[in-house]
């Protein structure tokens, strides 16, 4: 079996988030799936889920699946990857990433 490396980040974007500022965002993020290291992708705002355990207070979520580690160092540095935060760094007050491998 394959040890897929994930590599999950949550943002908290600053206040006000306006439908400006969520367009820009949004574009950002489907341009930043596109390096070719990544194997699969998910964009995702808050479910309207509501238990105990459930951490809803971020605006976005993105899920990406890289083959192995040295895949996702790649992302890590590539030149889109670089741009996406260099330019769009100023929308976000908070990010949490959450990285695994595959048991």
């Amino acid at each position: 079996m394959k040890k897929l490396f994930v590599h999950h980040v949550y943002f908290w974007l600053k206040k006000p988030v306006t439908p400006e500022i969520k367009v820009r965002f949004e574009k950002a993020l489907k341009t930043l799936v596109t390096v070719e290291t990544i194997v699969d992708h998910h964009l995702g705002t808050p479910a309207s889920t509501k238990r105990g355990v459930i951490d809803s207070s971020y605006s976005y979520s993105l899920l990406l699946t890289f083959k192995n580690k040295e895949e996702q160092d790649v992302y890590q540095t590539h030149p889109t990857h670089l741009k996406f935060i260099n330019e769009h760094g100023d929308l976000w007050e908070r990010v949490v990433v959450y990285d695994s491998v595959s048991i």
